[in-house]
């Protein structure tokens, strides 16, 4: 197995074991759309956004606080992502 796959089996899991069910809708969706086409920087960028707790995740999405969350291709994504 690759790096990339290791990678990629720790998105999946870490997006959809999240602790809150909105979460885990939101950003498992997101990922299942998604992490198959990403490039090796992107989904470390996406590991290191679901390091981030819950709160500020739903917080950022909702507009309520953009300041937590690194602006990266992977952020645009997620915010511009409708389930």
């Amino acid at each position: 197995m690759t790096n990339k796959e290791i990678l990629i089996k720790q998105i999946i899991y870490r997006s959809s074991h999240r602790g809150t069910k909105e979460m885990d809708l939101l950003l498992g969706s997101f990922v299942k759309k998604n992490v198959y086409n990403l490039n090796v920087q992107d989904l470390d960028d996406l590991l290191k956004l679901l390091s981030i707790d819950d709160e500020v995740i739903f917080h950022w999405y909702t507009k309520k606080n953009a300041n937590n969350i690194p602006k990266t291709r992977i952020s645009k994504m997620l915010k511009d992502f409708k389930i």
